[in-house]
């Protein structure tokens, strides 16, 4: 279905439009419409509100039925616009990246708050990030800490490619080490870092066959196995040889796997200060461990 005829077709008619043919493919139908329409005429989404009687011309109104055919099929917004924002920066995507959530912006907070305490000596702090995908996490964290220096793994040379492009946009290219790798690099690097962060896959296999929207992005970012915690556990492992003394090691988890994923950390990390952290809707989301 069109939204309309195109001749005449006001930004007010348009999201009108856009909002009414998206209920059935979006829970946040009128941002979805702002957003696209916003990107689609090169505005921010401010001006169209201000504006709703300024008229698309015929490229913007076919790009716009374009989108819409392709939302209406079940591909994510952020893949059809090609960007995302994550952290106040606007990232590049593909469809081999995992598009940025909001709550993941809790790991990158307290990442912040972890390497910006006071410490003694001055030497350059070492982080890595395991299962960078678009590179958001690490990218975040250089732009707003030049004085530490970063890994980032992924074992997708896709993803990689991504998040090289992206580091390149925001300029800090030159202090993230992007490393094809399982996780940790490889034994000829067993070197031991200050922090190591992670957003891995933590949907258990059946959550994921279940869900139609979740199987656009790519399987390799979101399968955590059969009780979606394989990844995990082979980080908080892997991570105890490689976490410096006096380190941390923040987690992003699934929302109901918080008591058993403070069970695994007590058992592996026995004296470290472990706790949970919540995201904004009070659910368990960031698992941190002190050394």
């Amino acid at each position: 279905m069109r939204l309309g005829n195109s001749t005449g077709q006001t930004v007010g008619d348009a999201l009108k439009g856009l909002v009414s043919r998206l209920e059935k493919s979006s829970e946040t139908t009128t941002l979805d419409a702002q957003v696209l329409t916003a990107f689609i005429m090169n505005k921010p989404r401010s001006w169209l509100l201000a504006h709703p009687e300024e008229q698309l011309d015929g490229i913007q109104f076919a790009a716009l039925e374009n989108a819409l055919v392709r939302l209406n099929n079940g591909e994510p917004l952020p893949y059809i616009l090609g960007q995302w924002e994550f952290f106040n920066m606007d990232f590049n995507l593909t469809s081999d990246v995992l598009i940025p959530r909001p709550e993941t912006e809790l790991l990158v907070e307290h990442a912040i708050t972890w390497l910006n305490r006071p410490a003694e000596g001055e030497r350059e702090k070492r982080m890595i990030d395991v299962g960078t995908g678009s590179g958001c996490i690490a990218i975040a964290l250089a732009a707003h800490l030049p004085s530490i220096s970063i890994t980032a793994t992924d074992l997708s040379p896709a993803a990689l490619e991504v998040a090289r492009g992206n580091a390149v946009k925001h300029h800090v290219s030159g202090r993230i080490q992007f490393q094809e790798a399982d996780l940790f690099p490889g034994p000829g690097r067993l070197e031991n870092y200050d922090l190591i962060v992670s957003n891995p896959p933590y949907i258990p296999t059946s959550s994921l066959q279940q869900s139609p929207s979740l199987r656009r992005e790519p399987v390799l970012a979101l399968d955590g196995g059969p009780d979606g915690l394989a990844t995990s556990r082979r980080i908080l492992m892997e991570g105890s040889r490689r976490l410096a003394r006096g380190g941390a090691l923040l987690i992003e988890i699934e929302a109901s796997s918080g008591a058993v994923m403070l069970a695994l950390a007590s058992d592996v990390y026995p004296k470290a200060s472990i706790r949970l952290h919540q995201d904004l809707a009070g659910r368990d989301r960031l698992l941190e461990i002190l050394t």
